[in-house]
């Protein structure tokens, strides 16, 4: 068994060269926001989820960024209420969000 059952990267980066990046799009408030959601709901820790912050993950472009592993799905998300519908509808019921995928 895995440590975790789901590992989830928000990709956090910031670029000071004016470059697009994640963190641009309020990525470190979302990645938060998801880490204190998921303690709520008591699915963080060993054999549960664990949410993180990544540095550049190389899809700025497609920005702001996360993925989830072990499932190998990217997202891309625009506010709150899409990473309500990522962890309702993914992380806890396991099914991806097209609509959100990249």
């Amino acid at each position: 068994m895995a440590y975790y059952q789901r590992h989830v990267f928000f990709c956090v980066n910031q670029r000071e060269n004016g470059e697009a990046c994640c963190n641009d799009h309020n990525a470190q408030a979302m990645r938060d926001y998801a880490k204190e959601r998921i303690k709520a709901l008591n699915m963080s820790g060993k054999g549960k989820i664990r949410i993180n912050n990544a540095g550049c993950l190389d899809r700025c472009s497609e920005g702001p960024v996360i993925v989830i592993y072990p499932d190998d799905i990217w997202y891309t998300y625009v506010d709150q209420e899409d990473i309500d519908e990522i962890i309702d509808e993914h992380l806890i019921n396991g099914r991806p969000v097209d609509r959100l995928k990249i």
